[in-house]
Parts: C-alpha cells; structure tokens; sequence
C-alpha cells in the first residue's frame, strides 16, 4: 500500500497567532519598567545634557577612528575593550554612566553598559547610539570641529522640528 503525504498549507498569521502566547498585564509591567531601568533614548539623553549637570557621565565607546568622526559634546571617550582597565582613573567610582556605541545594529555599548556595571556602576544604555543622535538632528563634535546635520525627515521627531519640541517632565519628546 502506497501512502501519499501532501504538504499541509501553512495558515495565513492573524492577529490572534501573533498573541497566542502573550505575557499577563503584570509580567508586561514588569518587563518595561525593568527596560527603562538599562536604556534611554537619544532625547532623553540630549534633554539631561542640555539641564547642566545631568547626574551622570555620557561615554562614547567605539574606536579611535569613530570617535574622530564624530561624538556627543561631552562624552568621555573610552572604547569597551579600555573599560576594565582605565575606567577607575577617568570615572569616580558608582558614578552613574550612559553608555553609546555606533547605532542599534551595534552591541558595543551593551557590552560597555556590562563592564561599568561589573565595576559597580549605575549604568544605561542610549538606545540608537551616535547614529541617532545625529539623525535626530543634535550638534556633535569632531576633529574637524562643531557639526550638525538637519534632522532626518525619517526619524520621529516633533512637526515644530528641534527647536520646537514639546518638553514633559523634563525630557524633550519625541512625538512618539
């Protein structure tokens, strides 16, 4: 006896598949305020920075090469693989960090958020890195000098653009 197996259609994804397995209210909860606790944004970050005296060092750790380019103003510039060795003559001890590396297709900067945090730092990491930074139109330094490129259209900023974006409890907003 011959058996004939024909291939199954796979059924079209819904909207019901794709939270067939879905975290209770709770556990959702907790998931995002645990996020908020190791990540920022570019905004978040810009908005602090431009307060004064933002409550913690802003570092850059990427390469010599990329630091160069272009970076924060203000950053301290300490690639990930200097961290374990060179933080404690640079940074006070517990002194809370924000750590960026290129942009989200880098994990450089998750990298460097673990180091600080082996060395006991309060550390976060700023989600969308230099490229974002940029992107979203903020100024930056390089070895050439003071930068800074027009906001790209692609990015979600407010209508009013940079100068004119909304401030709520302290951070700039990103029309989000």
């Amino acid at each position: 006896m011959t058996e004939t197996i024909t291939a199954a259609t796979p059924a079209a994804p819904t909207a019901s598949a794709l939270f067939a397995h879905v975290a209770t209210s709770d556990a959702a909860i907790a998931h995002f305020r645990d996020r908020l606790e190791f990540e920022s944004d570019v905004s978040d970050v810009a908005a602090a920075l431009a307060g004064g005296d933002p409550g913690f060092v802003l570092v850059d750790t990427r390469n010599d090469a990329s630091w160069a380019q272009g970076h924060v103003p203000g950053a301290v510039h300490l690639p990930g693989r200097r961290i374990a060795a060179d933080a404690a003559e640079l940074i006070p001890a517990g002194t809370p960090i924000v750590v960026y590396c290129w942009g989200p297709g880098c994990n450089g900067a998750t990298r460097a958020a673990l180091e600080f945090a082996l060395l006991g730092h309060p550390v976060k990491e700023m989600l969308g890195g230099f490229e974002y930074w940029v992107r979203e139109g903020f100024a930056y330094d390089s070895v050439d000098g003071p930068a800074q490129l027009d906001a790209d259209p692609l990015t979600n900023i407010a209508e009013a653009g940079l100068g004119g974006r909304a401030v709520v409890d302290g951070a700039i907003s990103c029309a989000c």
